[in-house]
């Protein structure tokens, strides 16, 4: 299997991304790469002893660009993408395979937990666990446009090559237009919730609204690309109901003193709110993505 990680932060950031990832337990005919997509970067020269291979691929700002550079270098049956702010368990390879999938699958969806946050931690990332923010269950649940998340999920490479991989022009959204190509060409997707990452969840109310944004954004250009999937909320109404659901959730945390239903309260409608605000934004190379 080949693992491939799109990384986009600072050099610090990256030797950090470089120690999380050698708890992961690779095979002897596995690979491990970190696709650094931050304009400007160059390649150190001194890794002696790394557990992954660190490429560039900064001509696009794109996570779809990153993953198809990492991809093309390796030469697995499967390819697992996983996103850098997320940990994985070291048997996430192993796991994948329990059991083994059908011939007809192209794609596996791993499980990606929201990092556990203990009840008087960072508002917004307890927030996120109570939430269950980024579990592929969130996008599982749309019918036919269901889709695995790339935080976490393994692709048959024979499929990922036929479909020509991810679409590098857009900023989000590239792991459900992959999804959607890939079903439309009769390939299967199953889950696989024991092969888990753990997603490191914002700190700040600005960036849980600067990644809502870009989830916006990315809904909104699969609105146009595929009619039917994701249409829009009607924003006063939303605007309305998160004014009221704020203001019952905080009378409800004060009778009941519990500052999970006070998070849940105030943050649900922001999230939501700045999802749909978000469809206003372009989903193009160099837009923040979140």
């Amino acid at each position: 299997m080949d693992v491939v990680v799109p990384f986009r932060g600072s050099p610090a950031e990256l030797e950090g991304l470089l120690v999380s990832l050698g708890r992961l337990r690779l095979g002897p005919e596995d690979t491990l790469v970190v696709v650094d997509n931050t304009p400007g970067h160059t390649l150190a020269s001194d890794r002696q002893g790394a557990p992954a291979r660190v490429m560039l691929a900064t001509c696009l700002r794109t996570p779809g660009h990153a993953r198809n550079r990492g991809a093309q270098g390796g030469s697995g049956e499967w390819m697992v993408f996983i996103d850098a702010d997320t940990v994985p368990a070291p048997d996430l390879l192993d796991a994948y395979f329990e059991p083994r999938p059908q011939e007809s699958t192209a794609l596996l969806a791993g499980g990606v937990r929201d990092e556990a946050v203990p009840a008087r931690g960072s508002p917004v990332a307890r927030y996120a666990h109570i939430r269950g923010l980024m579990g592929q269950e969130n996008t599982f649940r749309f019918g036919r446009w269901s889709f695995a998340q790339t935080a976490n999920a393994a692709c048959r490479r024979t499929a990922f090559e036929e479909a020509g991989g991810f679409r590098e022009d857009i900023a989000a959204a590239e792991d459900a237009d992959l999804t959607f190509r890939l079903k439309a060409a009769g390939w299967g997707i199953e889950r696989r919730e024991g092969a888990a990452v753990v997603h490191r969840s914002r700190r700040t109310v600005r960036g849980l609204v600067a990644q809502k944004l870009g989830h916006g954004a990315g809904g909104a250009w699969l609105a146009r690309e595929y009619p039917g999937s994701f249409p829009p909320r009607r924003r006063p109404g939303l605007v309305w109901w998160g004014v009221r659901t704020a203001v019952r959730g905080v009378v409800a945390a004060a009778r009941a003193r519990d500052r999970d239903v006070l998070l849940f309260a105030v943050l649900h409608p922001v999230e939501l709110i700045a999802y749909e605000l978000g469809r206003s934004r372009p989903n193009r190379p160099g837009s923040d993505r979140g």
